[in-house]
């Protein structure tokens, strides 16, 4: 028997029409909807966030601006060890392969508990034509999000991660060529994103929940 079962449709659809108010509400804090994320169980809170659609994404971005700083250490937590992989599961707003992940890791020689950066890629159905989408994710203090790097390739990965591949040539170009997006908090385990190219916002957003083994 699965230790995590599917959560119930209706749980989920209470659950998500909870979410879905919550982000719209003005007079709901952040600090009350990132409680509400905490508490959901893990297989509950990602169906939740793989069903909020474009405005509840925009909406929950803009809420969480500010809200409180986001680190590597969230994504990769200091006791995961140099190279272990680390899941992030999440929606897009783009009109198909809506589904994803991107999957972290630190790098050796990385301070566990103040790392300089971190290595990734985005796990999809279309990877074999779009290529991997590798990334270098470090810090912003000055905002205290997260800056996804697609100009910037790990010089190391694990040996189980596909290829590295530029971003700039091929299909490959027109998905993650000379883009960076911007990672904000939204819960212990849930961040928000926003993707940019050449700096310009591309009114696209992604949702994730960091998946804990």
């Amino acid at each position: 028997m699965s230790q995590n079962p599917p959560p119930e449709p209706a749980a989920v659809a209470e659950a998500h029409t909870e979410a879905v108010r919550a982000i719209s509400d003005a007079g709901t804090s952040m600090s009350t909807l990132s409680a509400f994320f905490d508490a959901l169980p893990p297989a509950l809170r990602l169906a939740v966030i793989r069903r909020l659609d474009r405005r509840a994404q925009r909406g929950l971005y803009r809420k969480a601006e500010g809200y409180t700083r986001l680190s590597l250490t969230d994504l990769v937590a200091p006791e995961r060890a140099d190279f272990e992989e680390v899941r992030h599961q999440g929606l897009n707003t783009l009109p198909a392969f809506r589904v994803f992940e991107k999957r972290f890791c630190r790098l050796p020689g990385e301070d566990p508990e103040r790392p300089e950066r971190l290595a990734g890629y985005n796990f999809q159905t279309m990877r074999p034509v779009t290529g991997p989408g590798y990334f270098v994710a470090c810090d912003a203090p000055e905002t205290g999000e997260v800056l996804i790097d697609y100009r910037r390739l790990p010089d190391r990965t694990p040996v189980d991660w596909p290829a590295v591949r530029s971003n700039e040539r091929g299909l490959a170009r027109f998905v993650y060529g000379f883009m960076v997006d911007r990672l904000r908090r939204v819960s212990e385990h849930v961040t928000i994103g926003s993707a940019a190219r050449n700096g310009h916002e591309l009114g696209s957003w992604f949702v994730l929940s960091r998946k804990d083994d």
